[in-house]
Formats: structure tokens, C-alpha cells, sequence
């Protein structure tokens, strides 16, 4: 899997452009008005899935598998929950909430949920395939990345969470792990199990210790604005290969966000830095991407 990202700028306007609602909700209604049928699902006659070719990943109470589409011979991705699971571990709320969320959106940077289904023993979600793995492993490999490589990333998440916060939505889980790669190079994010509708403040302590914003650690209710402070945390880390805050502690983490105190690789220009700073604004109302006007 090779690309060059920086290539792939005109690809992505060309896609945006392209993309119109009387497509998108053809698709988004023929895909969720599947039925369910020993292992097939048909729509109007349309023979739509699935060979199972191979698991993907397992988790708590599910596994994911990759399935081909016979007649297209489309990839999709399947993710299977242990209905017992999902009641056992008390889950039920937390993947009814996710599953909403999924339905509602639709963005060319989201990894989208194209059906859903439940019987007696499980629930089943069917998500769009996408193949060049976790932007996680891609940093790793590479090191750092280029302000040009660094910037068309950022830019594709900032329209992926700006969609999402019109939507009153807050994604409160914004890393490397969560942002996936598709064959032409484009991001998109998945793992909306944090993610919650929300028209003013939440005061629930969840995502990774070092993209954690002050107000989730202080406890004092969080909103919209983590997200950016988490994006700020992200282009810091693609830029330098690690993230502004680590310590081997949670807790030692946690100190370093809340003391404000960044230790700048020496090679991030000040352009980069300027915009990292403005992200990472203790004082939420005046973070980047939070205020009334934005810059």
C-alpha cells in the first residue's frame, strides 16, 4: 500500500464536488432497507452480500470480518456483537447510542454505517471496507510527517469534525488509532463509541489520557471545543512522531496537560507551533475552532 498524500489534494476536491445529496440518499436507502436472510441480504431483488473472506479484528463482545459483495464483488466490513455480551457487560445504551449517531451522518472522512440489523443473538453492522489500515501504523513507519503531508491530513479531519459539529455531535475520541487510510490515501474516522449528541455540556471522563482536553480532566463539563484540542494534540503528533504530553503515568500525563507546558520539537516551524497553540488554549472559549468567529 504506497500513495503519496500530497498528490491526492485534487482527487479529494474533485470527490467533495462530485458528491450530491440526490446520490447520497439513493445509496443510504438502498442500503438500509436490506432484509436479513440466512447469510444473504437482498434489496428489491438486489443480491447484496455477503462471502465471508476473513476476520478482521475481535473486541469486547464482537468481532469484525471482511465480506465481498458476490455480484459487485464490493468490500465490506461486518462488525458482529454478542448480543448476551453487549447486556451482560451493560452496554446495551452505549451501542444503541453509537448506532444512532452512525445513521445519522454520511461524510466522505467518516467511516460510514451502510446497515444494521439485530436478531436473537446478535447485532450486525456493515460499514464501507476501507483497506490502508490505521494512520497509526503509517506514522510509526514513517517517523514524522511532512508539514505538507501533516497539513492535507489535518484538513480532512477539520471538514470531518466541523460536518459532525454542525450535527451537534462531539467525537471526544480523536487519535492516530481512530483514523483509517483508503486506497487512494484519503483519512477516514471510525470508532464512534465515544461520540454523543450534545446541545450544551457532558461531564463523562472517557478517550486517551495524552488527547484528553484540561476541561474533561478537571471535571468541570466539556462540549464541542475537545475536539479541537484534540486536533491540536493530533498535528502536534504527526509533525514531531509523539504527542506534546506523555509520561509513562496517566496521572503524570494529566499534569503536564493541565500545566500548559510544551516542549517543542526543534524542527516544527512557527507556523505549525502558532497553530498548535491557538488548539491548545487551556480556556476553552478561546480555543481554536470554539469561538464565535473563527479565524
Amino acid at each position: 500500500f504506497a500513495f503519496k498524500p500530497e498528490n491526492a489534494l485534487n482527487t479529494m476536491l474533485r470527490k467533495m464536488y462530485t458528491l450530491n445529496n440526490n446520490i447520497l440518499m439513493f445509496h443510504l436507502q438502498r442500503t438500509l432497507d436490506l432484509t436479513y436472510t440466512t447469510g444473504n441480504y437482498s434489496c428489491r431483488g438486489w443480491k447484496c452480500i455477503q462471502r465471508i473472506l476473513e476476520n478482521e479484528g475481535t473486541g469486547t463482545f464482537g468481532r469484525v470480518l471482511l465480506c465481498r459483495n458476490k455480484s459487485t464483488d464490493e468490500y465490506f466490513a461486518m462488525k458482529i456483537l454478542n448480543l448476551t455480551d453487549v447486556i451482560r457487560l451493560k452496554q446495551v445504551e452505549h451501542v444503541k447510542n453509537e448506532k444512532n449517531i452512525l445513521l445519522e451522518i454520511r461524510h466522505p472522512f467518516i467511516v460510514n454505517l451502510l446497515w444494521c440489523h439485530r436478531d436473537d443473538t446478535s447485532i450486525y453492522m456493515l460499514f464501507e471496507y476501507v483497506c490502508g489500515g490505521e494512520l497509526f501504523s503509517y506514522l510509526r513507519n514513517s517517523g514524522r510527517f511532512s508539514a505538507q503531508t501533516a497539513n492535507f491530513y489535518a484538513c480532512e479531519i477539520i471538514t470531518a469534525i466541523d460536518y459532525l459539529h454542525q450535527k451537534n455531535i462531539v467525537y471526544r475520541d480523536l487519535k492516530p488509532e481512530n483514523l483509517l487510510l483508503d486506497k487512494e490515501g484519503h483519512l477516514k474516522i471510525t470508532d464512534f463509541g465515544f461520540a454523543k449528541k450534545l446541545t450544551d455540556r457532558t461531564w463523562t471522563l472517557c478517550g486517551t489520557p495524552e488527547y484528553l482536553a484540561p476541561e474533561i480532566i478537571q471535571s468541570k463539563g466539556h462540549n464541542k471545543a475537545v475536539d479541537w484540542w484534540a486536533l491540536g494534540i493530533l498535528i502536534y503528533e504527526m509533525l514531531a512522531g509523539y504527542p506534546p504530553f506523555y509520561d509513562d503515568n496517566p496521572f503524570g500525563i494529566y499534569e503536564k496537560i493541565l500545566s500548559g507546558k510544551i516542549e517543542w520539537a526543534r524542527h516544527l516551524d512557527p507556523v505549525a507551533k502558532d497553530l498548535i497553540k491557538k488548539l491548545l488554549v487551556q480556556d476553552r472559549t478561546k480555543r481554536l475552532g470554539n469561538m464565535k468567529v473563527r479565524s
